[in-house]
């Protein structure tokens, strides 16, 4: 796309809100509004920031060349969908769909229509990733905790498809290899889908990753942590710092295996650093430069689609552990 993009935002709830807000300020697009279902809503933001309210998608998809995707979960496909359909290229808030062949669809029209499409697995842009990648060198072992209190906002999936994904992704594009086994468990607290889950995965190449995401912890946690040959990169993803531990060059393996020795005196600790970034507005910024040709698309609908599969191995596996998961489950979506 050679000229400036036309964009805007379907869904301004908690998340979207911001979506709009900062594609409206940023510079190398033309913020063309917003629609949101909800009347209230819609008058809220648009007063807010002071920006267009359309009455129905529709309306804002005959106005832009991009859009944004900031609806529910259960919504993703629908809205997506329409937007692919009437040849724009989209950013789709995670997990891109709620399905694989949902997910398989949109790729396809996709690349019938010759549009692009981005997933927002936002954690790509966060400080510490983006200070550590340039130590990553072949990950053996990952183990990722996130841990957060209750929100109605994502409880209309399993926590594996609203917070656990974000760590999926992550573990994929860190290893670079595809998973062979999955194994997992998790629980339902406060809703009918599974609220805190624990999976252990398997790559290809050897590597092994432990992930645990909760929604039902009275504090936030949000913690990564890489084992290499190199050395250990300890990861603080709520903070967006880090710091990389590794073999001092000088240690004598030999009089370290005789005696016990401080930490200090045989290993090396140096802080990472990246440049400072709001990372929803580098996600954007990102999706902008993929619309103008200046920079590759950092999630590909692709890459979002192979988090979302592994994703649903693990809500399978724990279903297929825990029977009484899956029949929790479907009686909370029938009586939606």
């Amino acid at each position: 796309m050679t000229t400036m993009p036309r964009v805007g935002v379907a869904g301004t709830g908690s998340l979207g809100f911001h979506h709009a807000r900062l594609l409206k300020d940023l510079s190398g697009a033309e913020f063309k509004g917003f629609y949101e279902s909800s009347r209230e809503r819609s008058a809220f933001v648009a007063g807010e920031l002071e920006a267009r309210a359309h009455e129905s998608l529709d309306s804002l998809l005959s106005e832009v060349d991009a859009l944004s995707i900031a609806v529910p979960t259960s919504a993703h496909f629908d809205v997506a969908r329409a937007a692919i359909a009437a040849g724009k290229h989209v950013l789709i808030e995670k997990p891109i769909t709620v399905t694989i062949a949902q997910a398989d669809e949109l790729l396809d029209m996709a690349r019938r229509q010759g549009v692009m499409v981005q997933i927002g697995h936002i954690e790509r842009f966060n400080r510490a990733i983006r200070a550590a990648m340039p130590y990553v060198d072949g990950p053996l072992f990952l183990d990722s905790d996130r841990l957060a209190p209750f929100s109605p906002r994502g409880s209309d999936v399993a926590v594996v498809l609203d917070l656990m994904i974000h760590d999926i992704d992550l573990l994929l594009s860190l290893v670079g290899a595809k998973v062979r086994d999955v194994a997992a468990a998790g629980i339902p607290v406060l809703t009918p889908f599974v609220d805190i889950a624990n999976a252990r995965i398997t790559f290809d190449n050897g590597a092994v990753a432990t992930i645990t995401a909760s929604r039902v912890s009275r504090e936030r946690m949000r913690k990564l942590r890489i084992f290499q040959r190199n050395g250990y990169l300890s990861l603080d993803l709520a903070a967006g710092t880090g710091e990389l531990y590794r073999l001092r060059r000088d240690v004598d393996l030999a009089e370290l295996g005789r005696h016990a020795q401080p930490l200090e005196a045989f290993v090396e600790r140096e802080v990472l650093e990246a440049p400072e970034g709001e990372p929803l507005r580098l996600e954007l910024e990102n999706f902008l430069a993929a619309l103008r040709g200046a920079a590759p698309v950092a999630v590909s609908g692709e890459a979002g689609r192979d988090a979302l599969s592994v994703a649903l191995r693990i809500v399978a596996d724990i279903e297929r552990a825990m029977p009484s998961v899956a029949a929790l489950r479907r009686a909370g979506t029938d009586g939606a």
